[in-house]
């Protein structure tokens, strides 16, 4: 059974707890509009927490931080599951993470049951596409 979790205006750390659960229990789990995620949080400190994550791996050596929305929804799900034994690795094969949404999923697509809309309201927020832009990824098309 494949579920399809629409990510825009969730927030990343309930969605990726949601999807690890998921994927522990034997789904396949598909999260679309990663870039439309957002990470609560004063704009300037998410962006200088994730540029250092980001910065702690540029040489030759790790741990290695994405740029992509994509493979941060996956690598924040990879931390919350026993990635280093047999059970976690096949979990986290269960998970893929999609920029938009493929034509394959238009009809699929659920809304997942984290907060969303009204809740973040009055909340500070970043959308993780525009933290992914602040660490160096180029969307496609704009180069």
């Amino acid at each position: 059974m494949t579920e399809v979790i629409d990510a825009e205006n969730r927030i990343i750390g309930r969605l990726a707890t949601d999807i690890a659960q998921k994927a522990l229990d034997g789904e396949e789990v598909r999260v679309v509009n990663a870039e439309k995620a957002v990470i609560s949080g004063d704009k300037e400190k998410v962006f200088e927490e994730y540029k250092t994550k980001y910065d702690r791996g540029v040489r030759d050596r790790g741990p290695h931080f994405p740029k992509s929305p994509a493979n941060i929804i996956k690598r924040t799900v990879r931390g919350m599951v026993p990635y280093k034994k047999d059970r976690g690795r096949e979990a986290l094969g269960r998970v893929k993470a999609y920029l938009g949404v493929p034509h394959e999923f238009k009809e699929e697509v659920e809304q997942s049951e984290t907060k969303s809309g009204d809740e973040l309201q009055n909340r500070n927020y970043v959308k993780l596409g525009e933290v992914s832009q602040h660490i160096g990824w180029t969307p496609r098309g704009e180069n």
